[in-house]
């Protein structure tokens, strides 16, 4: 069993930055892939990105070349780092562990957390 908390969400302009953080609990935590999905009101959950144990990352197309996901194994944590933000970025934010070989599907992930509001005003 993992338990993730998201956190580092809030109001920004457009145009600006935000940095989530994911802390995960467990001793197992670098045996893990990791995603960020978000999900808008009215829409269905979207993949963000992903990371693999070894660092490999995978981008949704809407945000390539302005998020960046991270981990840091040693403090059990994921990171997005969001640039450049756009009103339709505005979602909730989840990250999830992967255990499926399709990393941008939701059904390969486990584990959610409970998300995190990120609001971008234009």
């Amino acid at each position: 069993q993992v338990q993730l908390v998201e956190s580092g969400g809030g109001l920004v302009q457009a145009g600006g930055s935000l940095r989530l953080h994911c802390a995960a609990s467990g001793r197992t935590f670098s045996s893990y892939a990791m995603g960020w999905f978000r999900q808008a009101p009215g829409k269905e959950r979207e993949f963000v990105a992903r990371i693999s144990r070894s660092g490999s990352t995978y981008y949704g197309d809407s945000v390539k070349g302005r998020f960046t996901i991270s981990r840091d194994n040693a403090k059990n944590t994921v990171y997005l780092q969001m640039n450049s933000l756009k009103p339709e970025d505005t979602a909730v934010y989840y990250c999830a562990v992967n255990n499926g070989i399709h990393y941008s599907t939701a059904a390969s992930y486990v584990y959610w957390g409970q998300g995190t509001q990120v609001t971008v005003s234009s």
